[in-house]
């Protein structure tokens, strides 16, 4: 990936945090630009790049069966597979997890870690390594935030107290309410590597 300077990103996440719906967001804000490429991580089936498909990029799909996270070496070898001159980005959506992704890097760029706000606010305490290893936190369906409770200073707090330097973006992709500010930001970390 370095070779080719093509940034990775790994995001990470419980199940249906919104890492798929982020992608598709992403997808839809380089369109045109092209040089994007995902790689879908699940336990089994291919609902997540089927959706991924519909937006014209290269996709993979990994089913890791009873593994909790992609192994480097099933990364490599689905990289391997693909047709990457012209890819700038590649997104991989880890397997729907807080504790084994953290545990292992995949040669990525940087580390997205995605905590919707109906999981609850203790995470950072329960899974510090997630958030201490990641580069940005993404709290999703912020929309929700009246129907649910959810403090988001106090995941900032402890997000911070694992990570000083992580970023923190608060989104909705239902009402599109800080999205822009996280894409211009992949955006703009993407830029970097020339």
């Amino acid at each position: 990936l370095s070779e080719r300077k093509i940034y990775a990103l790994n995001l990470i996440s419980s199940p249906g945090s919104g890492k798929t719906t982020l992608i598709e967001a992403l997808l839809a804000r380089f369109d045109g630009k092209g040089g994007v490429a995902v790689v879908e991580g699940d336990i089994e089936t291919e609902i997540d790049a089927e959706r991924i498909r519909k937006h014209g990029v290269q996709v993979r799909q990994i089913n890791t069966r009873s593994t909790c996270h992609i192994q480097p070496s099933r990364l490599l070898s689905v990289l391997r597979e693909m047709d990457l001159s012209e890819t700038r980005l590649l997104l991989v959506e880890n397997v729907g997890n807080l504790v084994c992704p953290a545990e292992v890097s995949l040669g990525e760029d940087a580390r997205v870690v995605l905590l919707s706000v109906t999981e609850g606010d203790e995470k950072p305490l329960k899974y510090p390594l997630v958030f201490k290893t990641s580069d940005l936190l993404v709290i999703t369906k912020t929309d929700l935030l009246p129907y649910v409770t959810f403090d988001v200073d106090r995941v900032r707090r402890a997000a911070r107290a694992a990570n000083p330097a992580v970023e923190i973006f608060e989104v909705s992709a239902t009402t599109g309410a800080g999205m822009s500010a996280l894409l211009d930001r992949i955006e703009a970390m993407r830029a970097t590597k020339k």
